[in-house]
């Protein structure tokens, strides 16, 4: 049987050993290229690719949130804290087996938090449940990472797991294509400067994928991680915040020493309530939610119940929310809001971006 995290550890150590630049930069292209190819040949062996199945967890709400963390982290206790779902709640390890749900309901919009097991190191490559556990975050809105207040070293941990299972926790997806095709070698072509990699790193990349006939278009200032992720183009891009839970049992010096190490979003205690409104609102903001509100013609706008749609939401998803009839009626739109330069502006085009807190009256014919 070969021995794949041995091959693995022996490239990361090359690598590890070899200072990146203008130089070595081929080298460094050929060995982060086999170690991709490894770790998919690792995935095939154990039978914990692409066949892979999650907790059986029905997506509910506007947005689905994962609290990742390890065991005994806090993550059932925050969980009932944010949402009032009565996970059971213990003082040792593993006491979630299973994926227990809640929904915090805040500024109107309805947030399903999933509460999972919490995994150990090596989780991405089959240990404990952590395949199940990060099955369900690829499928995630966004990934709530929970830290121990006296483990702050976790973060670091929880990101490789991610990164290991092909989760890119807030990174954008590098704008490059690749066309494959029967012959004509290789031709790569950018629309911006390229000051991380050279053409000769990333043809060597594609060579060791055996991509010898494409083309490439590159949109992105990008290096060579991300030339891989573009190549293999199985990752999953997902917004992430980082929380510190137990807050409350650390002094005023220890909270700076933590805060100026790892740099989390929010800090909490689930227990006593502190941070808890803070996190409420780093989740609508980092969900990228809008409130429109909806006006019938003559009539005052329904200021109570707005309709809740996602960042770069237009007036087609608006009307699509409502009924498909609004969008093939569809004559113009007044808006009253950020959106418009002034009150009750006109529109016609079913493209135009809301933003939150618009006011919008539908014109049909």
């Amino acid at each position: 049987m070969v021995d794949y995290t041995s091959q693995l550890k022996e490239l990361e150590d090359e690598l590890r050993g070899t200072q990146y630049n203008k130089a070595t930069e081929h080298h460094f292209a050929m060995v982060k290229a086999k170690m991709a190819r490894l770790r998919e040949k690792q995935e095939l062996s154990r039978g914990t690719g692409k066949g892979s199945a999650g907790f059986s967890v029905q997506k509910s709400g506007d947005a689905t949130v994962v609290i990742l963390g390890f065991p005994s982290v806090g993550k059932s206790t925050l969980l009932n804290s944010l949402t009032g779902t009565q996970s059971k709640v213990a003082a040792y390890a593993f006491t979630t087996l299973d994926c227990i749900p809640g929904v915090l309901q805040y500024k109107h919009a309805k947030i399903q938090i999933l509460d999972v097991p919490g995994i150990i190191r090596g989780a991405a490559s089959g240990k404990g449940r952590g395949k199940e556990v990060l099955a369900v975050v690829r499928s995630a809105d966004l990934i709530l990472i929970l830290i121990d207040s006296f483990s702050p070293e976790q973060y670091g941990a929880l990101q490789k797991e991610l990164f290991a299972a092909n989760v890119r926790a807030n990174a954008k997806q590098p704008d490059v294509k690749i066309v494959r095709r029967s012959r004509g070698g290789i031709d790569i072509a950018s629309t911006v400067k390229l000051t991380k990699v050279s053409n000769e790193g990333l043809m060597a990349i594609l060579r060791e994928f055996k991509l010898q006939n494409c083309h490439v278009v590159i949109r992105d200032d990008i290096d060579l991680d991300e030339f891989i992720d573009a190549v293999e183009n199985n990752r999953s891009y997902i917004p992430a915040i980082s929380v510190v839970s137990k807050i409350d049992l650390l002094n005023k010096e220890e909270v700076k020493e933590l805060v100026a190490s790892i740099k989390p979003d929010v800090l909490v205690s689930a227990s006593t309530g502190e941070g808890i409104p803070q996190l409420k609102e780093a989740l609508f903001k980092k969900l990228g939610f809008l409130r429109v509100f909806l006006k019938e013609i003559n009539k005052k706008p329904d200021m109570e119940e707005p309709m809740i749609v996602r960042k770069g939401a237009t007036l087609r998803t608006i009307c699509d929310k409502i009924h498909r009839d609004f969008t093939r009626k569809f004559k113009y739109v007044r808006i009253w809001g950020a959106s418009a330069k002034f009150p009750g502006q006109q529109f016609k085009n079913l493209e135009k971006k809301l933003d939150d807190g618009d006011i919008v009256e539908i014109h049909t014919s």
